[in-house]
């Protein structure tokens, strides 16, 4: 029955309202072979994912895990076909996908994913796996990529740098054709992310490897 002021605080909102029921992705400690960091959009905003690929030997098999909607599977495929058919681009032998299985899993399988932005993150993940360098932990992907190696623009943009920053990544690649989209984010945000923008996916494949 009293008036009390109180002063509510980011590490007082767990005393309030109990233990977060939410968590967010953030970005690894460290680089690793194979996976790569992609921005997808949600009803609940933006969110970082983690495509993961991995070989095995076999005849050329591709798995996709992950709860993936039909959009994004095809999306798998595309990039798989456009890296096999550009192998002198990226330096990879032309036989090895004669040698080995391939497997692409999005984590968080309890969740339907779909869409076709994952496109360019799936392509760097392969790329990394053939060529046995990792992928920066602090760089993030989002486009469609198509068989030729075109980019071609996303949804979400906004959405999807502010999860971005909120993760820790520091530099997120999107397409050219969402330069329009970039004028929409905060300079806040701008001055800690470096955005970079291309049609193709080659002009961009030595920055996310190391």
């Amino acid at each position: 029955g009293k008036n009390i002021e109180n002063t509510i605080t980011p590490e007082t909102v767990e005393l309030f309202l109990g233990p977060g029921k939410y968590r967010h992705e953030v970005i690894g400690v460290k680089e690793r072979i194979g996976v790569a960091t992609g921005l997808a959009w949600t009803a609940a905003g933006g969110e970082i994912i983690f495509i993961e690929a991995a070989k095995m030997k076999g005849k050329s098999r591709l798995t996709l895990t992950g709860s993936l909607g039909d959009v994004m599977k095809e999306s798998a495929q595309a990039a798989l076909s456009y890296i096999r058919s550009h192998t002198g681009l990226f330096n990879i032998p032309e036989t090895i996908f004669d040698e080995y299985d391939i497997h692409i899993h999005v984590p968080a399988g309890s969740i339907p994913k779909d869409g076709p932005s994952a496109g360019l993150t799936i392509a760097v993940a392969l790329i990394s796996l053939f060529t046995d360098q990792p992928c920066r932990g602090d760089m993030a992907l989002t486009g469609e990529l198509t068989l030729s190696g075109r980019l071609l623009p996303v949804g979400g943009v906004k959405e999807k740098v502010l999860a971005a920053h909120r993760a820790g990544v520091k530099a997120v690649v999107f397409p050219a054709k969402n330069d329009v989209d970039i004028k929409d984010i905060p300079d806040d945000i701008l001055k800690d992310l470096k955005i970079i923008t291309t049609d193709d996916l080659s002009e961009i494949v030595n920055l996310v490897l190391e």
